[in-house]
């Protein structure tokens, strides 16, 4: 399978969308190249420290998913490590934050939530065909 890099963004584009969002109970930044984002604050799990990342969002059966894409990245992105050792993390969708539980989601559950958020962001595809690991799709489900 072809490992082609990830999209090139300018450096520091997550923590300059997070701040935006942060500062603006999410009016600024919860719209990201037209599509819905949230705030999803991790802990590190060799370092203990917060971690917040901008993630683009769908919502089934009162959760709310996100993709562990990395842009088709041969390695997990750091969240989903870290969301792995530590299921308990911080979500923020514009004004509203809340603690939430984290989980992968099963063989059974992840076709339709796959499609669901492809629908949302195509890229998401395209991703999964430049990697050899299995993207995971991510449950967030409000504690």
């Amino acid at each position: 399978m072809a490992q082609n890099p990830p999209p090139s963004r300018p450096p520091g584009w997550q923590a300059e969308h997070a701040n935006r969002y942060l500062a603006s109970d999410g009016e600024d930044g919860h719209l990201w190249e037209g599509v819905p984002t949230l705030l999803l604050t991790t802990t590190g799990r060799k370092s203990g420290k917060q971690f917040t990342t901008p993630l683009i969002y769908g919502e089934a059966n009162g959760a709310y998913l996100v993709v562990a894409s990395r842009g088709g990245a041969p390695e997990h992105p750091q969240w989903y490590q870290n969301l792995v050792a530590q299921p308990e993390v911080g979500v923020q969708v514009k004004a509203d934050k809340f603690q939430a539980r984290a989980r992968t989601a099963n063989a059974e559950e992840k076709p339709a939530l796959w499609k669901q958020m492809a629908a949302i962001w195509p890229s998401y595809n395209d991703y999964q065909t430049r990697t050899d690991r299995e993207i995971p799709v991510v449950i967030l489900e409000r504690i």
